[in-house]
């Protein structure tokens, strides 16, 4: 990025404080509208419930912020590829993001998109975009090579459920009968359920309460909440799964 474009970067910065979460929500709306598909990948419930626009939201301005030093955003960029992994985020769907947000940058501020402004931004999304691929490329070959370690999805049985106070808690094991990683408490996995009548699947990232160590089965607690949208997953798994039902599983990351 040239100097004049770093400048142009942070000068989007005080809008970016008070009309952020405008800007994501607008950039969600784009893009699922325009790739149905990544309902498949985004967790809508998030969407509905606003929490994945301020995530967003968050995440830009603090680039925007720190675009000289991006060296400062390192825990921020472990999370955020830790996340992505868990979703099976792959190099391509990086152009679709960056499309979308770009125009909703342009439509969203009201400024061309032949603009310098934007291309600026798309310098600076480009030289993330790079980071996140790397870092995450690094994290697939590295769950691989794990005993018994996997990248991106991989099917799972229910073994068991055991009604507790709080919700159900799930005990599963690999379709395929191989091994699986050992993982310590406070490690999540994600699991993806079909939602009923939409035709679509949701994942949703679960955290383990204890030590996993038994090579074979992972249990996690599914805790009900009184208040939820169609496509929470929790739900879902509570009133519409049952023993011997598969489920999409990525391998345990830490939290």
């Amino acid at each position: 990025m040239t100097p004049q474009q770093i400048e142009l970067v942070k000068s989007t910065v005080p809008v970016l404080r008070e009309h952020g979460v405008t800007l994501t929500s607008y950039f969600y709306h784009r893009m699922l509208n325009n790739h149905p598909e990544l309902k498949n990948v985004f967790n809508l419930d998030h969407q509905t419930t606003g929490r994945q626009p301020r995530a967003l939201a968050a995440a830009v301005l603090a680039y925007a912020e720190f675009i000289e030093t991006p060296e400062k955003l390192a825990k921020a960029v472990e999370h955020i590829t830790n996340k992505h992994v868990s979703l099976n985020i792959q190099p391509e769907q990086y152009a679709i993001v960056g499309e979308n947000l770009l125009h909703s940058i342009s439509e969203v501020l009201n400024v061309p998109f032949e603009s310098d402004l934007i291309e600026a931004w798309k310098q600076a999304y480009l030289k993330l975009a790079d980071i996140l691929i790397g870092v995450e490329q690094q994290k697939y070959d590295q769950l691989a090579a794990q005993n018994g370690g996997w990248a991106g999805w991989r099917n799972f049985k229910i073994v068991s459920i055991e009604q507790q106070p709080e919700g159900k808690f799930f005990i599963i094991s690999a379709a395929d009968q191989q091994l699986i990683p050992v993982a310590k408490s406070g490690e999540y996995i994600s699991v993806k359920v079909h939602v009923p009548a939409k035709g679509i699947d949701q994942p949703q990232q679960f955290i383990f309460s204890s030590v996993q160590d038994t090579a074979q089965q992972y249990g996690f607690l599914v805790k009900s909440q009184p208040e939820h949208s169609e496509y929470d997953v929790a739900n879902i798994l509570l009133t519409h799964y049952r023993v011997g039902d598969e489920l999409a599983v990525s391998a345990p990351l830490k939290g």
